[in-house]
């Protein structure tokens, strides 16, 4: 059961960036931003006016940065759908935020949360940040510091952070269904499931030596991107990693991103891009649409009960008594509901 090459294009300008959208790619080549299908054929293609050196992708919508400033560009046509925003120093990573909004890392120390549409929020002391790791849940993200300390914040108004642990992490992949692949100083891979206050879960990796560029779990378990240019499977079972056909005289660069749960690419920096897939877990990948499909239902599920609760607060302040705690009973928010009903027998509408 092996991946094979599906298709390979060739951008005309160095690629500074890539990211998955819609089971296809988002490439950032010289000053364009060039989306193609899961096909290889063209989506779209506008030019920006500065190369844009971080993307990502949620819900119709692109996240970008480029020079000092944070975009939302369309996933349909490439146009831009809100003005931007900016911060001196400019921003460094960017990862959207479950049921929807962004936390972007500025360059002077503080994490900047938006809306979903692009809104600036407000922004948190964080210290430098290396990556953005990703969200726990909605109100704990995780990032790494430049010494490689992980670090958890608790996102709520009355912001707090905490060293997940004290040691140093030389490497650290993006959060993807709760687990991370990290390495330590000695070179070893580790395995980790986290939680705001530690682990759920740390085990070694028995692999031979290795230098990650980029990990990605697929349907298979992880894939890792050397810094020889090597693609390398990660049994589930810690058995040694055997050579495949992926890793042999072939250089792949030192970008690779998921794009389905059967398929991943990989990019060089002087533009070639390949996508690679893997017939056997087709099954995988319909799973991993109906996922998506559920995520995006639950997502639009929690906006209609923001939507609802500042409905009821709204009716609250207005002294519509009877219409807020029929809001709040829908949210299932009783002790709300039972503290109005008392305010309506003392004194009415």
């Amino acid at each position: 059961m092996t991946w094979n090459i599906a298709w390979s294009w060739q951008a005309p300008n160095r690629i500074a960036t890539m990211a998955s959208v819609e089971g296809g790619v988002v490439i950032s080549s010289g000053l364009d931003l060039v989306m193609l299908e899961a096909d290889g054929t063209l989506r779209w293609k506008v030019e920006v006016p500065f190369k844009v050196h971080a993307a990502h992708a949620v819900q119709g919508t692109i996240g970008i940065l480029a020079a000092h400033g944070f975009y939302l560009v369309s996933t349909s046509n490439g146009a831009l759908v809100s003005e931007g925003r900016s911060t001196p120093g400019g921003f460094s990573d960017l990862c959207a935020r479950p049921g929807g909004g962004w936390a972007l890392a500025g360059r002077r120390g503080q994490i900047h949360l938006f809306s979903q549409q692009g809104r600036g929020i407000r922004r948190v002391d964080s210290g430098p940040v290396r990556r953005l790791i990703g969200w726990l849940d909605r109100e704990h993200l995780l990032w790494q510091d430049p010494n490689g300390v992980l670090w958890c914040g608790r996102l709520t108004g009355d912001d707090k952070k905490r060293k997940i642990e004290d040691r140093a992490w030389s490497w650290c992949s993006r959060l993807k269904d709760g687990r991370l692949l990290l390495q330590n100083a000695d070179g070893g891979l580790w395995e980790g499931v986290p939680h705001p206050f530690g682990w759920d879960l740390l085990d070694r990796v028995e692999t031979d030596s290795m230098e990650p560029m980029e990990g990605v779990r697929a349907g298979d378990g992880w894939w890792v991107l050397g810094i020889e240019g090597h693609l390398i499977s990660l049994s589930s079972t810690r058995a040694p990693v055997e050579e495949t056909p992926l890793t042999e005289r072939m250089h792949l660069g030192d970008v690779l991103v998921l794009c389905t749960p059967d398929a991943m690419a990989t990019a060089t920096r002087d533009g070639l891009v390949r996508r690679w897939t893997a017939p056997h877990l087709a099954e995988a990948e319909r799973e991993g649409r109906y996922k998506a499909a559920a995520e995006a239902a639950m997502a639009r599920n929690w906006e209609e009960r923001r939507q609802m609760f500042l409905r009821a607060q709204e009716a609250e302040d207005l002294g519509k008594l009877s219409l807020a705690i029929e809001l709040y009973e829908a949210l299932g928010r009783d002790e709300d509901a039972r503290r109005l009903l008392r305010r309506q027998k003392e004194g009415g509408e």
